[in-house]
C-alpha cells in the first residue's frame, strides 16, 4: 500500500520531468543567453565580457529599427482588429445554424492548416502586379486597373496584414463559434420573450458572454502579430526597401547577415518585452475580480 501511495506520488513527476527539463534548457536557458548577449559586444561569435546597456542604446539610435517597430505597430494593430472583426462576424454567421455548416467551417479554416511560408508564397504570385490579381482585371477589359501594393513602400505593410487576416481569421471563427455555442439557449429566449432583436441579444448578451474567448484571441493574435517572420519573408522580405521591416526580420537580419549578435539580441529582448506589455494587462484584467456596488 506504502509503494502504491509513492508511485502514484512520484510517476507522474518523473514522467514530466523531462518535458520540464527540456523546456528549462531550451526556451529559459535560451532566453537568459540571449539576454546575457545583449549587455556585451557580440559580433560575428558570441563574446561573453559584460559590457552594458550600449546595444540597447545603439538600437534605439536606429532608424531601421525605429521604422520595424512602426510597422509592427501598423501590422499588429491592423490584422487583430480585422481579424477579431472578420472571426467574430463569420461564428455569428454560422452560429444560425444554417445549411452546410461544416462545409463552410472547413473552408474558413482551411488556410490555418497552411504555413507561413505557404501563405507568403501563395500571396505574393496573386498580389504581383504581372502575374495575380491586377493583370486578372485588366484582361477583363479594366487597362486602367493597377494594385501595386506589393511593390509601394507606402502600401506593402498592407499586403502582409491581408495575407495573415486570410490565413488567421478562421482560427479566430473557430474560438469564438465554440464560444457560442457554450451559451445557454435560455438567456436567449428568455430575451427574446421579452421583446428584444436578434442584433440587441447579439449585442448586450451574447458578445459580452465572450470575454474570455476575447481575451485568448487577442493573446494569441498578438504573439503571432510580434513574432512575425516567416510571413514577411516569404511575401516581401522586408522589402520594398525596408517597408515591411518588422522587428523579428530586423533581429534575424543584424544576428546572421550583418554579423551583429549583440545588437540582434537586444531588439529580440525588446521583443520579449513588447510580448510582456501585452501579456500582463491582458493578464491582470482577466483575474481581476469585478467590483461589487453597495
Amino acid at each position: 500500500m506504502r509503494l502504491s501511495a509513492l508511485a502514484d506520488r512520484w510517476l507522474p513527476r518523473l514522467v514530466l520531468a523531462p518535458t520540464v527539463l527540456a523546456s528549462l534548457l531550451f526556451v529559459y536557458g535560451f532566453i537568459a543567453i540571449t539576454g546575457y548577449l545583449s549587455l556585451t559586444e557580440s559580433r560575428m561569435m558570441p563574446n561573453y565580457e559584460y559590457s552594458g546597456f550600449g546595444q540597447y542604446a545603439a538600437l534605439f539610435e536606429l532608424e531601421r529599427w525605429t521604422v520595424a517597430m512602426t510597422n509592427l505597430a501598423i501590422f499588429g494593430g491592423l490584422f487583430i482588429a480585422i481579424s477579431l472583426a472578420v472571426g467574430l462576424s463569420l461564428a455569428i454567421f454560422l452560429d444560425q445554424k444554417i445549411r452546410l455548416e461544416g462545409a463552410l467551417r472547413a473552408v474558413y479554416l482551411y488556410p490555418m492548416a497552411l504555413s507561413f511560408i505557404v501563405t507568403g508564397a501563395a500571396w505574393k504570385w496573386i498580389l504581383n502586379p504581372g502575374l495575380g490579381f491586377e493583370k486578372m482585371v485588366r484582361e477583363w477589359g479594366f487597362a486602367e486597373f493597377t494594385f501595386d501594393w506589393l511593390i509601394d513602400p507606402d502600401m506593402a505593410i498592407y499586403t502582409v496584414v491581408i495575407a495573415a487576416v486570410w490565413q488567421s481569421s478562421g482560427f479566430v471563427m473557430a474560438l469564438f463559434l465554440a464560444g457560442l455555442r457554450g451559451i445557454d439557449e435560455s438567456i436567449i429566449k428568455a430575451a427574446q420573450v421579452d421583446g428584444a432583436g436578434l442584433p440587441t441579444i447579439y449585442r448586450r448578451i451574447v458578445i459580452p458572454s465572450l470575454r474570455p474567448v476575447f481575451f485568448s484571441v487577442l493573446l494569441i493574435l498578438a504573439h503571432i502579430a510580434i513574432k512575425s517572420f516567416d510571413l514577411v519573408m516569404a511575401l516581401t522580405s522586408g522589402g520594398p526597401g525596408n517597408a515591411t521591416t518588422v522587428p523579428a526580420v530586423f533581429m534575424y537580419q543584424y544576428s546572421f547577415a550583418r554579423g551583429q549578435i549583440g545588437l540582434g539580441a537586444a531588439s529580440a529582448v525588446m521583443m520579449l518585452a513588447t510580448v510582456l506589455a501585452v501579456l500582463v494587462p491582458l493578464m491582470y484584467l482577466e483575474t481581476k475580480e469585478p467590483r461589487h456596488g453597495r
